[in-house]
């Protein structure tokens, strides 16, 4: 198995001016949360970071939200805040993220070209 192989589950916010764009654990810990507000945040999310795509959905480059950007998006640019709106509000994606393979010697020792 290559290294590096993990599934990866995100989810995704298309606001009126930026995508927006958080880690969570894994889907189910998300859906379990918009039905149970009880359990904490923190279980649910892989990180307290909030990603915008420069409108580009859900892929593309992924930068750190400022907080003007979140404020006139959500009125707030508190990310525990935010991440709530963008759970119950956000698409669920998840994606099997590509495994890190290459070649174990690259000189070939003696039969390399020189």
């Amino acid at each position: 198995m290559p290294r590096g192989e993990a599934n990866q589950t995100k989810i995704h916010y298309k606001g009126t001016d930026e995508d927006f764009i958080i880690f969570v654990d894994d889907a189910k810990a998300a859906r379990d949360w918009k039905n149970d507000k009880s359990i904490p945040l923190a279980q649910v999310v892989s990180s307290f970071n909030i990603f915008v795509t420069h409108k580009h959905g859900a892929q593309g480059t992924m930068d750190a939200a400022s907080h003007a950007t979140l404020d006139n998006e959500f009125g707030t640019h508190v990310d525990e805040e935010v991440i709530k709106q963008i759970i119950e509000k956000g698409t669920l994606q998840e994606s099997e993220a590509a495994g890190r393979s290459s070649s174990t010697n690259d000189s070939m020792g003696a039969r390399a070209g020189h």
